[in-house]
């Protein structure tokens, strides 16, 4: 109400303007400005130093304004009693100023912009409220970087210690409040979050403080996050170092106004300075250069000058430095522009009551908004930087140095910058003239020295000292209990997978209060996906057990590492192969068989076809063709032809049949053998496409993600599916088959096949497993437990006890060591030969392509009439000598008889055609 009141009252008042105009000249010989500060505070009195002395450089520079002198008009405002504060500032917009300085506080700083607003005056402002924006109040200009840049550095700094909550605490006024929903906000970018926030007064007792830090220090976040400022800053950590809450595992973050209040005092005491030790805060980044060091060696003489000799510049010096100097900027530019400085009062603008606070003694500003666009235009480099301004009205680049307090001073550790929106190691002005690099492995800072001197990164929370029983949801199963089922006995959980959780808490460096809550009536296996989102529901603070880790599952709750690895299998009945006395037919499919009969056929034909009109051994009369044609096809499965092949085209097709011919016999033979010598069990199913494939009922356990997972990824019918609740009901449907009302498969996770093979050995895994899973357990979304137990299973991995409990759980027989492996037929099929049959088929047909087409072209020249029964007489008949290539040997009459003949088959002397005493012999 404090604030509200006059907030409606002004705005009541400001009508449009009307009335009597003051004006001045075109270039007057002075200017007036405002400012707005608390003067005895450390930023309010650096801001007074650092705008005397832009005064001065501004002044005594004749080219800046040409004559015009700048002046400032002060108002010391108090920004910890807000109500008086606002009254001080509208008292103090009575006076004629063309742009104001400040305020300080964002509080005041709010009250002032929507003044600033009617009055049409300039607000060069420095205050970090996010929410003042220039959208709102066109004539806030910011001059000094955003906390939502600040809390962003804030938020990369958590999020690069992989830390995922952090405890707020913060002054309870506009500057805390805005400023940590804009952490809030970043943090939520980063998949971190507030755990914990809790803010205070700016007046608050050191009773009020104290009981503050005690309710921070029961929370399980030991990352905190202070912003505040100095005055109650300070106290704080005076308390927290009394309270041992600046030791081991603690971890502190103030914004940037600790490193203005150290940066700004010369002389901070030993006790304060001590009790901050390890404390990370953060600086807006001022680049060094030339100007910065001018403002610097200057500062002591502006400092006793003005009556503030304890005081350094610090940041919000260069800042309220350079705003003076935009102002100036920006004048000059209005000046040149035909500007002229000109006031109006509003006739309405008047308290009817009678009341002091002189509502019609404000005055309109005629030209502020043309001063204003030049404000924004303004590009100059300063003290502070480059400065100039963006689309938005924030200064462009904004960028944060991170300071580590060590001794009696502060280490810078990296950076922030906006511009590429990592932390490094490298000044932000270096990365400007590259283009942004955003990829999180090249984010870097030093190393950090700690609260509680030391390097090591703290983990970041504890679990609370005064912290509830964790609920654990267990799945109270009814099948496979050697997993998880509760003991009708004693009521309490065991199995493989409570043995694993209460091991892994066992490596916590901290203890976990919990109790076990059984989720399931253990009638019948419950379903997995209510537990997970009883979890995400916070009804249970966690859930263990034979939990699947799926996609729909993990957007939910966040699960630790697999401790066991698992995926989808199928079972499927499987039955022995016995051997008969047909056992030599099991080596080939029948499709192999026939095809492969077929091109012994085909072959013969080919070579017959080509051999004929050349070669004697291939003609005849149609009987002992069509004999020859046979016995040379089947007899080169044996290499044993003794047909003598004696055409180029015909070798050629022979030798490549001889080649597949040498493949599929040694084929043959391999698998023959295994068939002979080894037993054979055989499934139905060879893999997951038989399953998508047949219209058969498919099985899954009850309970299990196994069902969603066929229907939605293998888009198998839900009609289909068969839920059973135990290994009596699988043996019965799988013996059943799916004719006599059972299933034709079981689709199931690995470690319940596995302890399901081990008693029922008529069934085997048909395939591999088609998805790769494990089971975890499952905690709320950014729960530090899930972090803390993942370690510990991954320690239980390697030191063997997570081996050695699932041997004592879940140790199978030797049954399931020899079924649980898929074994699949020897049969060898068509689709492992299709390539060689393709390429001897291709050669067949070119061969006879190539053959018709020489003898189409014979007949062409030679026969004068021509008619397809010629054509096929001239092919059948045999080709005469003359147009055969001859060696022509003559022989006495006994010696022709053993004449040798060049032939494929040389172990069998040809046989010679006759023709007086000369030999023809085909080459």
């Amino acid at each position: 109400m404090g604030i509200a009141f006059p907030m409606m009252l002004v705005l009541s008042l400001l009508l449009y303007p009307t009335g009597i105009s003051k004006s001045l000249a075109a270039r007057p010989p002075v200017v007036n400005i405002g400012s707005i500060l608390q003067l005895n505070s450390t930023t309010g009195g650096v801001a007074a130093i650092a705008i005397n002395a832009a005064l001065e450089d501004i002044n005594s520079d004749p080219t800046v304004l040409n004559g015009t002198t700048l002046k400032v008009e002060t108002k010391d405002t108090n920004c910890i009693d807000g109500f008086l504060g606002m009254v001080q500032a509208l008292q103090f917009m009575e006076t004629d100023v063309i742009a104001i300085v400040g305020p300080q506080c964002s509080t005041i700083s709010h009250i002032i912009s929507y003044v600033a607003n009617e009055l049409r005056v300039p607000l060069m402002s420095f205050a970090s409220d996010a929410t003042l924006s220039s959208i709102q109040f066109p004539f806030f200009v910011r001059t000094a970087p955003s906390d939502l840049y600040q809390m962003a550095a804030v938020a990369a700094v958590v999020d690069y210690n992989h830390w995922k909550i952090v405890t707020a605490v913060y002054v309870d006024d506009d500057y805390g409040r805005n400023g940590i929903a804009a952490l809030d906000d970043a943090l939520t970018a980063k998949r971190c979050k507030i755990s914990y926030k809790i803010g205070f007064p700016a007046n608050a007792k050191k009773s009020e403080l104290i009981n503050l830090l005690v309710s921070v220090s029961y929370m399980e976040s030991r990352v905190i996050i202070l912003h505040t400022g100095a005055e109650p800053g300070l106290k704080l950590f005076s308390m927290a170092n009394r309270l041992n809450m600046m030791g081991n595992g603690y971890v502190w973050i103030a914004t940037d106004w600790l490193s203005a209040y150290l940066d700004a005092n010369s002389s901070v005491p030993a006790e304060t300075i001590s009790g901050m030790q390890g404390v990370l805060t953060l600086r807006p980044h001022i680049p060094n250069s030339k100007m910065k060091s001018n403002l610097i060696s200057k500062w002591s003489r502006q400092s006793q000058k003005y009556n503030h000799s304890d005081l350094r510049v610090n940041t919000y010096g260069f800042y309220v430095y350079d705003s003076v100097w935009t102002v100036a900027r920006a004048l000059d530019a209005f000046f040149d522009d035909g500007g002229s400085i000109s006031f109006s009062n509003d006739s309405r603008l008047h308290d009817a009551t009678g009341g002091t606070l002189h509502l019609e003694a404000m005055s309109i500003f005629n030209k502020g908004k043309k001063l204003l666009e030049k404000i924004r235009k303004v590009n100059f480099t300063g003290p502070s930087g480059k400065v100039q301004f963006d689309a938005s009205g924030d200064l462009i680049h904004p960028a944060y140095e991170i300071i580590n307090v060590i001794g009696n001073g502060m280490r810078t550790i990296g950076f922030w910058s906006n511009y590429s929106g990592l932390l490094s190691t490298v000044p932000p002005e270096a990365l400007y003239s590259k283009p942004p690099n955003t990829s999180l492995a090249n984010q870097k800072l030093y190393d950090v020295i700690w609260p509680g001197q030391t390097a090591q990164r703290p983990r970041g929370w504890v679990f609370p000292s005064n912290a509830k029983e964790l609920k654990i949801g267990v799945p109270n199963r009814f099948s496979f209990r050697e997993f998880v089922t509760k003991d009708n006995v004693t009521g309490s959980m065991k199995g493989y997978c409570i043995d694993v959780f209460t091991q892994a808490l066992a490596l916590l460096p901290y203890p976990v209060t919990y109790k076990f809550v059984p989720f399931g009536s253990g009638t019948e296996n419950p379903h997995y996906d209510k537990l997970i989102d009883m979890v995400e529901s916070n009804e249970l603070d966690g859930a263990i057990g034979d939990i699947a880790v799926t996609m729909k599952r993990t957007v939910n709750a966040d699960f630790t590492q697999p401790f066991i690895e698992t995926g989808l299998v199928i079972l499927a009945p499987v039955k022995r192969h016995i051997t008969t006395s047909w056992a030599f037919l099991q080596p080939f499919t029948l499709e192999m068989w026939c095809v492969t009969g077929l091109f012994f056929l085909v072959v013969g034909v080919v070579v017959w076809v080509l051999e004929h009109r050349i070669n004697d051994e291939f003609r005849g009369s149609p009987r002992e063709q069509m004999i020859t044609i046979f016995w040379f096809s089947f007899s080169t499965l044996f290499f044993a032809h003794r047909e003598n092949t004696m055409s180029t085209l015909g070798r050629g097709v022979l030798l490549i049949w001889l080649f597949v011919v040498l493949i599929i016999q040694s084929s043959y033979t391999a698998s023959l053998t295994s068939i002979l010598t080894v037993q054979q069990l055989d499934t139905s199913i060879k893999g997951i496409d038989d399953l998508k494939n047949s219209d058969a009922p498919v099985g899954f356990q009850v309970g299990s993600f196994a069902q969603d997972y066929m229907v939605n990824e293998l888009n198998i019918s839900r009609s289909r599916l068969r839920a059973l609740g135990s290994p009596k009901e699988y043996a019965k449907a799988l013996e059943l088959g799916p004719k006599k009302g059972g299933v034709m498969a079981i689709v199931d996770e690995r470690p319940y096949v596995e302890l399901f093979l081990s008693t029922y050995c008529k069934i085997a895994v048909a395939g591999s497993d088609f998805t790769s899973r494990g089971w975890g357990f499952a905690f709320p979304r950014d729960s530090p437990l899930q972090v803390d137990l993942s370690t510990a299973i991954l320690s239980l991995s390697e030191n063997g006890e997570l081996q050695r409990i699932h041997d004592k759980w879940l140790k199978t027989g030797e049954c399931a060591a020899d079924e649980s492996e898929l074994i699949n037929s020897n049969q060898l099929r068509l689709e492992s030969f299709w390539g060689l049959f393709l390429i001897c088929g291709v050669a067949c047909v070119i061969s006879l392509l190539v053959y018709f087409g020489i003898m189409l072209r014979k007949y062409m020249r030679h026969e004068p009439k021509k008619s397809l029964r010629r054509f096929i007489s001239f092919v059948d008949d045999r080709e005469p000598p003359k147009n055969r290539r001859k060696r022509s040997v003559s022989l006495p009459a006994s010696a022709t008889a053993s004449a040798p003949m060049a032939a494929l088959d040389v172990e069998r002397p040809a046989r010679p055609v006759r023709n007086g005493s000369v030999i023809d012999i085909e080459g």
